[in-house]
C-alpha cells in the first residue's frame, strides 16, 4: 500500500522538507509515503483567489492515483485521534488500497476536492499554515504505523 500526500506548493522552506523527510523515511516499504507537490497559483496584487483555488483543486484532483481512498484535510473536517488513524491505516493495509491525502494552499481546498473526497478530516481545530500540515501529517502517519507495529514511539492513552 502507498500513502500519497498531494499538496499545493513546490518550494518549501528547508525545515518543512527535512521534517517531512524525517518521518517519511521511517515508514516501511509496505506502507510507503509519497509526496506529490502541485504548482501553487500566483498570488499577486488583485489576484483572483477563487480562480486560483479552483485551478489548484483541478491539479490536486488530477494527481490522485486511480482507486485511492481520498481524504481531504480541512480545519472544518471531522476530528480524528491518532488511534483512529492507526485503525484506519490497519484497514487500508488489509484492503491493499492506497490512500491519498489532499492538502490545499493558503485558501484551503477547492469545493471540487472536498466533494471528491471519501472523507474530510481535520488535524486540528486551529488553522495551520499549509506547509506545516505536511510535517504534522507525516509524523502522525508514522505514529499510527508505530502503533500498528507495536513500537514504543507512541506513548498515548492506550
Amino acid at each position: 500500500m502507498r500513502i500519497h500526500i498531494i499538496a499545493v506548493g513546490k518550494r518549501m522552506p528547508s525545515w518543512v522538507t527535512s521534517g517531512y523527510e524525517e518521518y517519511a523515511r521511517r515508514m516501511p516499504r509496505h506502507c510507503d509515503i509519497q509526496l506529490h507537490e502541485i504548482n501553487a497559483g500566483h498570488r499577486g496584487k488583485n489576484a483572483d483567489l477563487a480562480r486560483i483555488n479552483r485551478d489548484e483543486g483541478e491539479r490536486l484532483l488530477a494527481a490522485i492515483p486511480a482507486g485511492a481512498r481520498v481524504i481531504a484535510l480541512e480545519r472544518s473536517g471531522r476530528s480524528k485521534t491518532t488511534e483512529n488513524l492507526a485503525t484506519a491505516l490497519d484497514g487500508w493495509m488489509l484492503e491493499g488500497r492506497d490512500a491519498a491525502f489532499l492538502i490545499g494552499g493558503p485558501e484551503g481546498l477547492s469545493q471540487a476536492c472536498q466533494q471528491r473526497a471519501d472523507e474530510i478530516w481535520s488535524l486540528s481545530g486551529m488553522t495551520m499554515a499549509h506547509p506545516v500540515v505536511r510535517v504534522v501529517l507525516a509524523e502522525q502517519l508514522y505514529r499510527a504505523w508505530s502503533i500498528h507495529a507495536g513500537l514504543p514511539y507512541h506513548r498515548g492513552d492506550e
